[in-house]
């Protein structure tokens, strides 16, 4: 690559080489909300040094990581036309920064990594990391379950914040369950990878290794966080790796025990039932409504046949809950990148978890790798404001060159 002429634009995942320093970004067949943009870049590519994108009329803050240059364009409409390139134009923004723990914007909390060394004298507080997630306004409330002393600190404390595992693995003979921690199995925060700050994202990627019952590493985990600075809300992507030197690691559980799954404050599951609904691509649900994966079984009106699971709980390419903590209702969308594993399972719980999970076997050949995104606002969302987020991440914008001149 060279200079302005030869940059390549990627909206999420398609790459398109751009002949100069203009481009066009073309709206899928859906509308599209915080379409993420990174513009790969050779090392001293003079355009490393923008602070800002023309996207149409409006200026975005750029912000040079080691993928590249980053931005976000707010809205897309389906088929629209944006022109978009590099521009001088000085903006004040608030950027990100790593304090106490804590991932801030401007000094709000976005998230926090709850990563204590495992404790053998206090298993049951430290057998997992998670991530916390606050009210996108002030970031002064607490939107997440933590860490419990004791399996009888409110209903079903081993669900804690947004957190990833599963509860029945095999490997060499051997069973772990990384979900609930049984058997002195846990999992780890072992070191930092990698950081990164700035006035359009902060991310920190880091390692993890998961114990069997001997206390010895199965799985190593590469799992890395990345929040967005954007308007209304709190735009977060999970994304995750794990590799094995054993010879296979197989991933099963359940809907309710496995997989990647958000769990909303303890008090959500003291007023769940009245006050806790979700959003699906297939509309809005009734309040205390859920849905969730249910494995064949024998059918009660005909013994002879097995029943079939419900298809609206396979594959969801996102869902949403709607829920109250602190006198206040907050919506969280989470979405499933189409890269995932399949066949998903999805479940759903008035008390405020819910995410899915799928059968995988890890092997050195073939390590397992995720990608979610979160976005967490305060009030209620609409089925199109969240299909409109999903699409940005599923399915994002084309982008091509036009008629500029070398």
């Amino acid at each position: 690559m060279r200079g302005l002429s030869a940059l390549l634009l990627a909206a999420a995942l398609p790459h398109l080489a751009l002949a100069g320093p203009w481009g066009l970004v073309t709206g899928g067949k859906d509308d599209q909300t915080n379409l993420v943009v990174t513009v790969p870049l050779a090392e001293g590519d003079p355009i490393g040094k923008v602070q800002a994108i023309q996207i149409g009329k409006s200026v975005v803050p750029a912000q040079r990581t080691s993928a590249g240059l980053t931005f976000v364009i707010p809205k897309v409409k389906a088929g629209e036309k944006i022109a978009i390139g590099p521009s001088d134009t000085p903006i004040d923004v608030i950027g990100f920064e790593s304090q106490d723990g804590a991932l801030k914007l401007g000094g709000r909390k976005v998230l926090e990594f709850f990563k204590p060394a495992h404790d053998p004298k206090d298993h049951y507080y430290t057998f997992k990391p998670f991530h916390h997630v606050f009210d996108p306004v002030d970031g002064t409330t607490t939107l997440t379950n933590g860490s419990a002393k004791t399996a009888k600190d409110g209903q079903f404390p081993h669900h804690r914040g947004l957190f990833f595992g599963w509860n029945r693995i095999s490997y060499d003979g051997k069973t772990a369950d990384i979900w609930h921690g049984t058997d002195n199995v846990f999992s780890q925060f072992d070191k930092l990878l990698d950081s990164g700050f700035g006035p359009v994202l902060g991310f920190e990627k880091v390692a993890i290794s998961w114990h069997g019952k001997d206390g010895v590493t199965f799985i190593d985990e590469e799992r890395t966080l990345t929040a967005y600075a954007v308007s209304g809300g709190s735009l977060v992507d999970f994304t995750s790796t794990l590799k094995t030197d054993r010879k296979s690691v197989k991933l099963d559980g359940d809907p309710q025990h496995a997989g990647f799954h958000f769990r909303a404050n303890m008090e959500v599951s003291k007023n769940g039932k009245e006050n806790t609904y979700y959003l699906r691509p297939d509309g809005k649900g009734k309040i205390g409504e859920t849905r969730n994966w249910e494995a064949p079984k024998p059918d009660p009106k005909n013994k002879s046949e097995m029943t079939k699971p419900d298809p609206r709980t396979i594959n969801q390419p996102w869902n949403a809950m709607s829920f109250v903590v602190g006198g206040k209702r907050y919506t969280l969308l989470r979405i499933v990148h189409p890269d995932n594993p399949k066949d998903s399972r999805g479940s759903e719980r008035d008390y405020g978890r819910f995410g899915d999970y799928f059968e995988y076997t890890v092997t050195p050949e073939k390590p397992l790798r995720v990608k979610y995104r979160i976005w967490v606002q305060a009030g209620e969302m609409t089925v199109d404001q969240c299909a409109a987020m999903a699409a940005a991440f599923r399915t994002p914008a084309e982008a091509k060159v036009v008629g500029v001149k070398p």
